[in-house]
């Protein structure tokens, strides 16, 4: 299995910091970290989608999706994924009137289709946490309405949850599985302490996509192989369940704004790992 040409970073990684945000859409270096993750021998950049000027993302404007698709071929980078932190921002499970909300959901994955994106990571945790089962339900009767436009549009929606393992195999079995699936993140599973082979023995199979990260247990990113995850245990349960998607790096980021250092630290523990 070779994990090391799945290896891309999050799209804003490769930036300075906007804002003290740990992450946003880099609108002004976004062109650049093409060639900066060439550089780093990274095969994917998993786009980000901020709720804030949403629709000024280039993935919306027809001469900027030219650049991307050129970008995207003279550099050899894949964009199959997006993180909709957007969702996160605004969820519309929690609120009452979210018509508009859905609109916008299908313009973003009407856009993605055409930039060749295939998957869509709608986050589930922190502002966008499921606290109560009239949210659930929500998320469920309204996700699973539009499962025939994902279909159509090629797109695979996956959940980032913080949900224990049971509880997110029995939410994740209420969707039809060739348009749903879950976004496994090390980092915040190690945060929340559940324990990595309970977590693929539920619902590994439904995992089609993989956020690598280190946290300390209740608490922060950091530099991986700084906190609580063991990745020598996440990449064997990987490597069970027969893996071959992507695996984005959104690694913490420099202490000093040296992202791209931070960066080539990250990746060689992580290829040090594989080997």
């Amino acid at each position: 299995m070779k994990f090391v040409s799945m290896l891309g970073s999050m799209q804003g990684r490769l930036s300075p910091m906007i804002d003290n945000q740990i992450q946003s859409f880099p609108f002004k270096e976004w062109k650049k970290e093409f060639s900066l993750a060439k550089k780093l021998g990274l095969k994917f950049i998993e786009w980000t989608l901020d709720y804030k000027n949403i629709f000024l993302n280039p993935i919306f404007k027809a001469k900027e999706i030219k650049q991307i698709k050129i970008l995207k071929k003279k550099h050899a980078i894949k964009i199959i994924s997006l993180t909709g932190d957007c969702f996160m921002q605004d969820p519309f499970w929690k609120k009452k009137n979210h018509q508009k909300n859905i609109k916008d959901f299908q313009k973003i994955a009407y856009a993605c289709s055409k930039i060749g994106i295939k998957f869509i990571v709608v986050p589930l945790v922190d502002n966008g946490s499921i606290k109560n089962f009239w949210q659930e339900k929500k998320i469920i009767n309204v996700f699973s309405s539009l499962a025939n436009f994902l279909k159509k549009n090629k797109i695979t929606i996956l959940f980032e949850s913080d949900y224990s393992p049971k509880k997110l195999k029995d939410f994740i079995k209420k969707f039809n599985p060739d348009v749903f699936g879950i976004n496994y993140d090390s980092g915040n599973s190690a945060s929340l302490g559940y324990d990595p082979k309970k977590e693929f023995y539920y619902y590994g199979r439904f995992i089609k996509g993989v956020h690598i990260k280190d946290r300390i247990l209740g608490g922060k990113s950091v530099r991986l192989g700084s906190g609580n995850v063991d990745f020598k245990i996440i990449f064997n349960l990987l490597k069970k369940i027969k893996y071959k998607n992507h695996i984005i790096l959104q690694t913490a980021r420099s202490e000093n704004n040296n992202d791209i250092k931070e960066m080539k630290i990250n990746l060689q523990y992580i290829k040090k790992i594989l080997d």
